[in-house]
């Protein structure tokens, strides 16, 4: 290993009242490329902010080798005291020079005279990057250097970074970003940190192996509280195998919409089906809308069928909004006509989390105060809701303007899943979320009975997400393509291109497969099914008898009960759940 270039020995910094973390070692090398992960609130932030030395320890040695240049790009940087993006970025300690940074603001399509008041969140990201990048930094540090860029910028600051021949750490919700860069992983976890030497890629792997370690361990310690706050910590992931079967059914929900689009003739034949009309919840035909001299859209035709998870991508100015508010009637086109089904009932979720008082209670926000929420028509306890989106319950008394802008979107979120709908519109929904509240939010929106639009930046967000993808180009055309970004992508790269061949060199060698399933294998995937309903329809039993709000005061002993049955029934059915998909993957393996 060679000689690290910035660390950290015995680092501690207190929060509040208590540690946030303590003891922490820590180390870069000259080329490392390291994922920084963690929940929100973990601290990670914190920390790229103890390494780029902007704040002091409690305790802890920094040592950084004479001359190393650390460069941190912030997530939210402070343009206030600044007329232009340029002044901006020229006003850095150790500030490039001008020319260096119009240099990079070019390749990123940035004015850098646009006056910062007036910037928009992807122009100051963009402005951001070129100061940070144009100080041609030994050590870069980047916070969530993705968050308000398109597809095209993306790409670039990938591009840039590949090349890259100094060292970083990258705090990103951008699985695909980390994935593709990465080849150390940094895991900061309740306090502590793990190294691995490894990239984001491993680190599912990694992650779930070291969470099967704790559970043995505090089994062995015959630790129930252990075990459930490790439930708590580990919520989502630990349901990854069922997300599996998810993805499976969203294959076959593709699949369908594949043949329904086809080619012009087959797409024809399909709107004609009366069928198809009868599940048309929004239907687009001949719209066309621009604004000046500029066609935003031209000519399209679309119908989004009942169900359907509808992800809209392109570059920043492309389009996406507009078609958006075409596709829910906000705006009118200058040509054709959409129609809405009388019967939609529509929530939208902004990127702008801007529906929650700061100084209202978690309580407040979810049940108006009480101890129940409503939950698309059934009752649950308070608490209970809080955990579905890995809340600790005892948040419930803590302020929304307490609360971390990841922790506040989740409770946003919490909420507006809760209410009656069958139109869900989420706007850019990823940023500010940490990776495990993703996994949450897919497995939401899978279960989510209605029809979802979603306009994302996120790439592995809808390739896990969405069932057709409209792709916007700029010049008023869309794309239709079953599938989510990958599929969007590979229609539009040649199959003879240098990313073609990549990915194609990237493809991983088909499984070995056994011939069969044993005996006792049969069987279980067989039955497990059947046991899975039933054990869901006395889920649902018992959930409704609790709804009852009165039954706590009037039989506690058998509130109590059936709470206990039904968490028993609830580890149950997660069993059963992840034993059918791991029989249903050997059953896909035979083939």
């Amino acid at each position: 290993m060679a000689a690290p270039i910035l660390s950290y020995e015995g680092l501690g910094l207190v929060q509040g009242s208590g540690w946030l973390f303590q003891d922490l070692d820590i180390y870069v090398g000259e080329r490392d490329r390291l994922a920084l992960i963690g929940r929100n609130g973990a601290g990670k932030t914190t920390l790229l902010k103890l390494l780029a030395g902007r704040i002091d320890p409690d305790k802890g040695k920094r040592v950084i080798v004479p001359g190393t240049h650390v460069v941190m790009l912030e997530q939210e940087p402070d343009f206030r005291p600044f007329a232009t993006l340029m002044d901006f970025a020229i006003a850095a300690p150790n500030a490039p020079e001008e020319y260096e940074v119009a240099a990079i603001a070019d390749q990123l399509g940035i004015d850098m005279s646009r006056t910062a008041a007036s910037a928009s969140g992807g122009e100051r990201r963009r402005a951001a990057l070129a100061r940070a990048l144009a100080q041609n930094p030994d050590v870069l540090l980047l916070d969530e250097p993705t968050n308000h860029l398109d597809l095209a910028a993306i790409d670039w600051l990938e591009s840039w970074l590949a090349r890259y021949t100094g060292a970083f750490v990258a705090i990103s919700h951008d699985r695909t970003f980390l994935t593709r860069l990465t080849r150390q992983t940094l895991w900061l976890d309740r306090g502590s940190i793990r190294r691995k030497e490894i990239g984001f890629g491993g680190f599912e792997e990694w992650s779930d192996v070291v969470a099967a370690e704790e559970a043995r361990a505090a089994q062995r310690l015959d630790s129930k509280l252990r075990l459930e706050a490790h439930w708590l910590e580990r919520g989502v992931t630990a349901r990854r195998k069922r997300n599996q079967g998810r993805l499976e059914k969203l294959k076959e929900m593709r699949a369908t919409r594949a043949a329904m689009i086809g080619g012009p003739g087959v797409a024809k034949l399909g709107l004609a089906n009366d069928d198809v009309r009868s599940k048309s919840v929004i239907v687009a035909e001949g719209v066309s809308k621009s604004f000046g001299d500029r066609t935003i859209i031209k000519n399209f035709d679309f119908r989004v069928q009942r169900g359907d998870r509808i992800g809209i991508v392109g570059a920043n100015g492309a389009g996406k909004s507009t078609l958006l508010k075409l596709l829910t009637g906000e705006i009118e086109p200058d040509e054709g006509s959409i129609t809405l089904a009388p019967t939609l009932d529509g929530i939208i979720i902004d990127q702008q989390r801007s529906l929650m008082s700061p100084d209202k209670t978690v309580r407040d926000i979810l049940a108006d105060g009480g101890d129940w929420v409503e939950v698309r028509g059934v009752k649950k306890h308070i608490q209970g809701y809080l955990k579905e989106f890995l809340f600790d319950p005892g948040v419930m008394e803590a302020s929304v303007g307490a609360l971390s802008g990841g922790e506040r979107s989740r409770l946003l979120l919490a909420r507006e899943f809760a209410r009656e709908s069958n139109l869900l519109v989420l706007d850019e929904p990823t940023n500010d979320l940490d990776l495990e509240t993703l996994d949450l939010l897919q497995e939401v929106i899978a279960d989510y009975a209605g029809t979802v639009l979603l306009v994302s930046h996120d790439r592995d967000f809808l390739d896990r997400t969405v069932t057709v993808t409209l792709g916007l180009d700029g010049s008023g055309k869309v794309d239709i393509v079953a599938g989510g970004y990958a599929d969007w992508e590979a229609k539009r790269v040649k199959p003879n291109s240098v990313k073609a061949k990549a990915a194609t060199a990237a493809a991983p060698p088909p499984p070995t497969a056994r011939k069969k399933l044993s005996y006792k294998d049969q069987r279980d995937y067989d039955l497990l099914p059947s046991r899975i309903e039933a054990i869901e329809k006395e889920m649902a039993g018992i959930e409704s008898e609790l709804s009852d709000g009165s039954l706590f005061t009037r039989d506690n002993a058998r509130f109590s009960a059936l709470t206990a049955k039904l968490e028993t029934l609830r580890e149950e059915k997660a069993a059963a759940e992840d034993r059918w998909l791991e029989l249903a993957e050997e059953v896909e393996a035979l083939g």
